[in-house]
């Protein structure tokens, strides 16, 4: 079985995982699903927080473990997954993106999202400190849980937070030779109003991902879908184990 460690996405927090991580370690995986430092229930201080600092933060887990991990990002957490794969990618299985950002070395989130009018799907609103957007909860549910059961959807406005802005500035430094050899799996969202399919596709297709995924679900398919989320994770996971000569299924 695999070891997976999962990162959440922008306003997210490790909460969002609750149930794909019991299901991953009822079907005997295992699993790290952390809030990135400033998000979720972390206290680190938004002045404090930086793509790089959550690289770091995830490439010490990664090394941490017993066996090289897969990395789930999903939305932005597609960067981090990226960052913290570059500083380690001996400790990296493969990489699975969740209608994530994947993007190539030099390029910054907010100028793919200002190219592809991202915030015309999600309108969000800068902190008066400058630090963090936040985003309405009528816009939230919208954007992040259109195709979700509506109690569930409404929890989950409920925990979103305030997202650093910073991250999202900085380039990625991703190289071929580090984390370009890493095999890579994408998960698309049909449905989702957040990274609209069309930008999901494209991303891929400019960094091909082996196998592509399709969900017919909203930007959250862990709470849209949650079962069949699972499945595709521990698929995608086979996969990855038997191109590298492993035999999970023992």
């Amino acid at each position: 079985m695999a070891t997976f460690i999962l990162v959440h996405g922008g306003f997210y927090g490790a909460w969002c995982w609750h149930g794909t991580k019991a299901s991953l370690e009822a079907a005997g995986h295992r699993v790290v699903a952390p809030d990135l430092p400033g998000m979720g229930d972390d206290p680190t201080p938004l002045r404090e927080v930086s793509l790089q600092g959550w690289a770091s933060f995830i490439a010490n887990l990664m090394l941490a473990q017993n066996e090289p991990v897969i990395l789930v990002g999903h939305s932005r957490g597609g960067v981090v997954i990226g960052e913290a794969a570059e500083l380690a990618p001996e400790a990296v299985a493969g990489l699975i993106y969740v209608s994530a950002a994947l993007l190539p070395q030099g390029v910054s989130l907010v100028s793919v999202v200002q190219a592809n009018a991202v915030t015309e799907h999600v309108p969000i609103t800068p902190t008066p400190d400058g630090l963090a957007t936040i985003i309405e909860p009528d816009a939230a549910q919208h954007a992040f849980f259109n195709c979700t059961e509506p109690a569930v959807a409404r929890r989950a406005v409920g925990r979103l937070c305030p997202d650093p802005f910073e991250p999202n500035l900085a380039p990625m430094t991703v190289t071929r030779e580090r984390w370009g050899r890493l095999p890579r799996a994408y998960i698309q969202c049909l449905h989702d109003n957040a990274f609209p399919i069309a930008l999901q596709r494209s991303m891929e297709a400019a960094l091909p991902c082996e196998p592509v995924v399709l969900m017919e679900t909203d930007h959250s398919p862990f709470l849209c879908a949650p079962e069949e989320f699972v499945r595709h994770l521990d698929d995608i996971a086979r996969r990855f184990s038997r191109a590298h000569g492993r035999n999970d299924d023992a």
